[in-house]
């Protein structure tokens, strides 16, 4: 298959049910034509049906430049850093052999190393490689999932961390997991999740959707059913997780009144217009951000929470 190029899946890549058209929802880009996703009608996860573009992840959102704010980001980002070491901690403790697949820019690799881990990376991007050098002297290996060359069993744990919904085949990419993890290991992988309250109140426009990049948009019942097919028995799901969480029921909600959806998250980005009448209705919804966080904690204790992260131990 060329680069670019998606077959559309003769069953759910989660559980393996019965998919059926679903909707038409905006693509991540402006001037980008909608995109078909297809549900699944056991677990409800559902597909996306359009092929993601050659620079799909170095364009537009994933341009390689600062954010807006990025210095302000980094206390922030360190404490999610933090949060996610905690979930890993009870499982696995240091000095075990950790690596994060899909490592971005390192900062997580670095974080783990820290906290005592013997942890390294896979990162495809060669911008991803050279910035985990450049800012956290961290070396990544320069691949992704389906063509590291991992020894079997050599590994304790495993951090999958917002990466599963970005590949094509998640069932392959986590059979490949499971034989790169020691008996007993340990693997933590986060998802948006679409059975969510705020996937519910952003529908088409949801800032997790991230289309056409995301490709299999899970349901907790969908990610469980396929960790367990792929030699994973869960141990834990937590739903109430700062990352990702207060600030995407927020937009969920604002993105009602904004012409782009998660207008405020693609101006950060850099990857919207600062003169907008978005801009107006944004600041205006500002005051909401205290009421946002405070349904999205309710949701997560329902266990509804916009993002997951779950616990899996190698069966």
């Amino acid at each position: 298959m060329e680069l670019g190029e998606a077959a559309t899946p003769a069953a759910c890549p989660a559980c393996g049910g019965q998919l059926a058209a679903w909707r038409l929802a905006p693509a991540a880009e402006a001037g980008e034509p909608p995109v078909a996703l297809a549900r699944c009608e056991r677990c409800v996860s559902a597909v996306t049906l359009a092929p993601v573009p050659p620079d799909a992840h170095e364009a537009g959102d994933y341009a390689p430049r600062a954010p807006r704010g990025a210095l302000l980001a980094v206390p922030l980002l360190a404490a999610f850093d933090r949060r996610r070491l905690a979930l890993l901690l009870p499982a696995m403790p240091p000095p075990a052999r950790l690596l994060d697949a899909g490592a971005g820019r390192g900062r997580f690799v670095a974080a783990a190393c820290r906290a005592g881990y013997a942890a390294t990376g896979l990162e495809p991007s060669a911008r991803g490689v050279a910035a985990a050098r450049d800012l956290y002297a961290v070396e990544l290996e320069r691949t992704g999932i389906e063509a590291a060359e991992i020894a079997p069993a050599s590994l304790d744990a495993i951090s999958l961390w917002h990466v599963l919904e970005h590949v094509e085949d998640p069932g392959a990419a986590l059979r490949a997991l499971r034989g790169w993890l020691a008996p007993g290991g340990v693997l933590l992988v986060g998802v948006p999740n679409l059975a969510s309250w705020q996937a519910r109140l952003g529908g088409g426009g949801w800032y997790h959707l991230d289309l056409p990049r995301h490709r299999t948009h899970f349901t907790p019942a969908g990610l469980e059913a396929l960790l367990g097919a792929s030699g994973f028995e869960v141990e834990r799901s937590h739903h109430v997780l700062a990352e990702h969480n207060p600030l995407g029921m927020w937009l969920a909600a604002v993105s009602r009144g904004t012409r782009r959806p998660s207008y405020l998250y693609h101006l950060l980005k850099r990857n919207a217009p600062l003169h907008s009448p978005d801009l107006l209705v944004t600041l205006a919804a500002l005051p909401l951000l205290p009421a946002a966080a405070a349904l999205e904690l309710i949701a997560g204790l329902a266990g509804r929470g916009g993002t997951i992260a779950v616990v899996a131990r190698a069966a």
